[in-house]
């Protein structure tokens, strides 16, 4: 009688695996770039970078490949598909295909700090603030700062701070790059509701301009008003009366548009980052952290993307910049900047 009662017993599906074939061995470097913004040589140096990280501890024949994880990420990052359309595509599970996200995502934070780093030794920081007063004649820049939100679904915990001012859930992202559009610095770690200031105030770098700046000479980062003006953070000036503070706003707006055409830049390339990623917001912190390598990395592969200038200068010697022996603080170091620079 109790057998009767037991519900039928489903049945077991057959285990299917997938061959080894490489998914690159059809598609030319165009093909390749539309579908994973990479092509066959860069993929192949990916592969080899994060080998050590993503090689199987196994002899298994249906063992996926470094190279297989690689593509998997790298077509999820590229499309912004639902992990489930990304497995069907490529012919994987959707656990599988979540499994080498994670997998691929740690193994590029793992190797961040190589690829996205602040400028320290002389010739980085020459080079950076050359290219950055040839591009706009702004001296002494070390880097353009801001934020951005990267839209994600509703999570149970804490929701209502994931609100932005714009009305959707999202992460606020803070981020540092240099007069080429490389990123220099990344900050994700706040829900969107959080004041781009207080981001800035509560990260590692700001801690280490207000420990180290030792004045204008080390070089500034240029932000938007909602930033606190300070010597080693110069903002525009909230109501330009003078002619060296007009100058000094639009070329500041010039130089800083660098850090809002990157993050164009970078969630055309990856579209995960335009969508709304449906994932713990801890999780899509770690990608935009992926992503940012992988831009950086693309960038230093002369990987191609539409309607990119791909900006890059290189000078000898940065422009000389007095020293500034005022008060030290924000409002004096602008003013010296915009009388010396900008006052013709």
């Amino acid at each position: 009688m109790a057998a009767l009662l037991m519900p039928p017993l489903r049945p077991r599906r057959d285990r299917v695996f997938r061959g080894t074939i490489s998914h690159l061995t059809n598609l030319n470097d165009d093909e390749l770039r539309r579908r994973y913004r990479f092509g066959k040589d860069s993929i192949a140096y990916l592969c080899n970078l994060l080998q050590d990280r993503l090689r199987r501890p196994t002899n298994k024949a249906t063992a996926l490949t470094v190279e297989q994880q690689v593509c998997i990420a790298l077509r999820f990052y590229a499309s912004g598909s639902f992990l489930q359309v990304i497995g069907d595509t490529l012919g994987y599970d959707k656990g599988t295909v979540s499994r080498v996200v994670n997998d691929v995502t740690d193994a590029l934070i793992d190797i961040k700090d190589d690829f996205v780093s602040w400028p320290t030794d002389v010739d980085s920081i020459n080079r950076i603030k050359c290219g950055f007063y040839r591009q706009s004649n702004f001296p002494n820049v070390l880097g353009c700062i801001d934020c951005t939100h990267v839209r994600i679904q509703a999570p149970s915990d804490d929701e209502p701070s994931y609100v932005n001012r714009k009305g959707y859930h999202s992460i606020n992202v803070q981020a540092v790059c240099d007069f080429e559009g490389r990123f220099t610095n990344i900050f994700a770690n706040w829900p969107g509701s959080t004041h781009d200031s207080h981001i800035f105030n509560t990260s590692t770098l700001s801690n280490h301009l207000q420990t180290n700046h030792r004045g204008l000479i080390d070089g500034v980062i240029l932000g938007d008003s909602g930033y606190a003006c300070r010597p080693y953070l110069l903002t525009p000036y909230a109501n330009p009366t003078e002619r060296h503070q007009q100058r000094f706003n639009g070329c500041h707006a010039s130089t800083r548009s660098v850090i809002e055409r990157t993050f164009g830049i970078l969630k055309r390339r990856f579209h995960v980052l335009h969508s709304e990623v449906r994932m713990k917001p801890e999780k899509v912190c770690r990608i935009f952290g992926a992503c940012a390598v992988l831009h950086n990395i693309a960038l230093s592969r002369n990987e191609p993307l539409v309607n990119d200038d791909g900006a890059g200068v290189r000078l000898d010697q940065p422009v000389q910049v007095p020293a500034f022996l005022g008060v030290q603080d924000g409002r004096n170091t602008r003013e010296h900047v915009a009388r010396l620079f900008f006052n013709h």
